[in-house]
């Protein structure tokens, strides 16, 4: 009787596909303002994140855990702790810091080659794009060197620009993410 019940109310009220995200990128990318933005639809003041942050968000007929991981040097060297059962990537990048992308780059292709992200799509967002002077997506596109990872067989990748602070882009990435990790595709 109670499984009928339950099946029953499955089918007037679906439950939410779960998915579980990492948020990652060097330190000051804009990971935990993309985070807060998305949660609150606010920007919060910010402080550097030192261990991880973990969030849930309800985005169309998906319930995202969200955990953004500092990306602090020495933190960055513990992110394949973080890496099983993930479904998705945000891979958050300054695109006005054209000092660090080679370091962005090399976190970015090492993550691509780890077999517990194998099946994990990545949504490459290219952050800070309302600065005069920022690197355009195709030199983001180009200083990742995306193109090597296509090529190693990891073909769900996105690359979204965006201005977290405006909360430009965003929508669009989470769209794109969003069909990408819906069951069956």
């Amino acid at each position: 009787m109670g499984t009928s019940i339950s099946k029953s109310l499955t089918s007037w009220f679906p439950q939410k596909q779960q998915v579980r995200l990492l948020i990652l990128g060097l330190d000051a990318a804009g990971k935990t303002s993309f985070l807060y933005k998305l949660q609150l639809g606010e920007i919060v003041t910010t402080i550097p994140t030192t261990g991880f942050n973990v969030e849930s968000i309800i985005y169309k007929n998906l319930t995202f855990t969200m955990w953004d991981v500092s990306g602090m040097w020495g933190i960055r060297k513990i992110w394949h702790h973080y890496y099983k059962d993930t479904d998705g990537v945000i891979f958050v990048v300054d695109s006005n810091d054209r000092d660090r992308m080679t370091e962005a780059k090399d976190d970015l292709h090492r993550m691509s080659i780890e077999d517990d992200l194998r099946d994990a799509v990545f949504l490459i967002m290219a952050n800070k794009q309302d600065i005069p002077g920022c690197m355009t997506v195709l030199e983001v596109y180009e200083a990742l060197d995306l193109d090597k990872i296509s090529q190693r067989g990891r073909r769900r990748f996105h690359i979204q620009p965006c201005a977290v602070l405006l909360g430009q882009g965003m929508e669009q990435g989470l769209e794109w993410l969003s069909r990408q990790l819906v069951k069956g595709v």
